[in-house]
């Protein structure tokens, strides 16, 4: 092997790793997304904060449900990777038909906090959402209107090929690249090359930037899902 491809090699490993790991250094705020203010051309959105909050990464599912609320109908989702499922519970409470896929059944949380009050929520101990143990699949889809990965380990490529199987929107916020079919070229973003595939695949898409730690940028289009007409 030459020097020249053994350096190539090298690099690549280098890369892969940075990516890999981008997940990680996402707890302490992954600088690499703050600076994308753009992807595949569109402006990314940054969604005004209604929590009164500092950005903590442990209230991201509640300022997605926010997000979701104020811009979809209620429908049917999955909420991939939901792990114990707080996601799911706080749609429910808004009329939605939400089911946790993940292979780790878990409990629901005992309480939370209400990002718009600021106060903690008991949640009933009786209480559940449906759940599917298993890891997702594209076939998982058929039965519902959106998909939704927040930090959906090795799901955002199973995601974009069943929306556009099925006619589901999705919304997904890629971590990291671990466990997925294919790597982004060298010096492209994991999120732009995402991006670029699913515009392949025909999705229009629109990113959006929460207000949470880590890597918060997420990837949307609606699909055959109601949006709320916002005007």
């Amino acid at each position: 092997m030459s020097k020249n491809k053994a350096k190539q090699i090298e690099k690549l490993y280098e890369n892969l790793e940075r990516l890999s790991l981008s997940n990680q250094a996402g707890a302490d705020g992954d600088e690499s997304t703050e600076k994308l203010t753009s992807i595949q051309g569109q402006a990314v959105r940054r969604v005004v904060d209604s929590s009164r909050l500092p950005r903590l990464k442990r209230f991201r599912f509640q300022l997605l449900h926010q997000w979701l609320i104020q811009n979809f109908q209620p429908c049917k989702a999955a909420d991939i990777g939901g792990g114990k499922g707080l996601l799911s519970y706080l749609l429910t409470q808004n009329g939605w038909e939400a089911t946790v896929i993940d292979p780790l059944q878990q409990y629901l949380p005992d309480k939370y906090k209400d990002i718009q009050s600021d106060s903690r929520v008991k949640i009933n101990p009786q209480a559940s959402i449906p759940h599917i143990q298993s890891k997702f699949e594209p076939h998982h889809a058929k039965q519902f209107d959106l998909l939704i990965g927040m930090h959906a380990h090795g799901c955002n490529v199973k995601i974009l090929d069943a929306a556009a199987e099925y006619g589901c929107g999705f919304i997904i916020f890629p971590c990291c690249v671990i466990d997925e079919p294919f790597y982004p070229p060298l010096g492209v973003h994991w999120l732009e090359s995402l991006a670029d595939y699913a515009i392949q695949l025909g999705h229009s898409i629109t990113p959006f930037r929460l207000n949470f730690k880590g890597q918060n940028i997420g990837l949307y289009t609606p699909g055959q899902c109601k949006l709320i007409n916002t005007r």
